[in-house]
């Protein structure tokens, strides 16, 4: 159900389509429809572009609730309404349309550390998929993950599965030192973000100069599209693949990015997350600084 003007509409739910109904009425109500006028070229283009929004949603998010974790009360959320309806222009059509991205839950927990003898821990931890292997060590509380999943199965691959083997994994802690002694102990959660994160924000801190916190909370790019470790193609994507940029990357920025060739998506929430303990000595005085950026539920902590 959705309140559109004074008037409840109501609608079968998933596994059904009836939740675009509510949506696209969601993202007309923010328009001044009845100013557009009646069978308009203006009243109909927005219509029509509610239309792409929602079923870009159906596609992405309509199924049976019993099998799938569907988000039906973001979907119909008027707050999530007003964000997609941000995305219209009354000029021109949308190109490209994408689903928008439901509020996540990672699997990944980081946390860095240090002491007063300037030891220093960077660690990452991932069941992979959900509660991993199932398998839970004896008597220790803790589960085994499930990373075998990413073993190809291709004849000839360097990551083929054999017994014994390890797979490829994405969990990488870093950590950055200065001649002998530690600087940065850091993370970014996020399967394929995690190195590309890991870059933005060493070049952020090093040839930007932002202060740790400031490295972690400005706007990033994202690529998707390149050949997987499981011997994978590209998902699709084409050879250039698709570059995401957060929403605060300045829009003469993406439009430049377009011009010379890249596909830019819209921001999908994969953008990783990041914490960071950064050391350094001021004089005999050992200093430390932490950050825990915007994007994620964690916390900095001096003790």
């Amino acid at each position: 159900r959705t309140g559109y003007r004074g008037v409840d509409v109501h609608a079968l739910g998933a596994n059904t389509q009836g939740i675009a109904t509510l949506q696209m009425l969601n993202i007309l109500e923010t328009f001044d429809l009845g100013d557009a006028g009646f069978q308009s070229p203006l009243s109909i283009h927005l219509q029509a572009e509610a239309k792409r929004l929602a079923y870009e949603d159906r596609a992405r998010f309509y199924a049976d609730p019993h099998f799938s974790k569907v988000p039906v009360e973001w979907l119909v959320s008027k707050d999530y309404a007003r964000e997609r309806a941000k995305l219209i222009r009354r000029d021109r059509i949308l190109d490209p349309v994408h689903p928008g991205q439901a509020p996540s839950h990672g699997d990944t927990t980081y946390f860095s550390c240090a002491d007063k003898d300037g030891m220093m821990v960077s660690m990452i931890q991932s069941n992979f998929r959900g509660m991993g292997s199932g398998l839970v060590a004896d008597g220790l509380g803790f589960m085994f993950q499930d990373r075998g999943q990413l073993f190809s199965l291709r004849d000839g691959h360097p990551n083929i599965y054999a017994p014994g083997k390890r797979p490829f994994q994405t969990i990488i802690p870093g950590f950055a030192t200065r001649g002998s002694d530690p600087w940065m102990s850091f993370g970014v959660m996020g399967g394929d973000m995690q190195p590309q994160g890991q870059t933005q924000i060493i070049v952020n801190r090093v040839d930007y100069g932002l202060e740790i916190q400031s490295a972690g909370d400005a706007p990033r790019w994202h690529h998707e599209g390149s050949s997987q470790s499981m011997g994978e193609d590209s998902a699709g994507l084409g050879p250039r693949g698709l570059l995401r940029l957060e929403s605060g990357v300045p829009a003469a920025t993406k439009q430049r990015l377009a011009d010379i060739g890249w596909t830019i998506g819209e921001p999908d929430g994969g953008f990783g997350r990041y914490e960071c303990v950064e050391h350094r000595m001021d004089g005999d005085t050992r200093v430390y600084a932490a950050a825990s950026e915007m994007r994620a539920d964690g916390c900095a902590l001096a003790y």
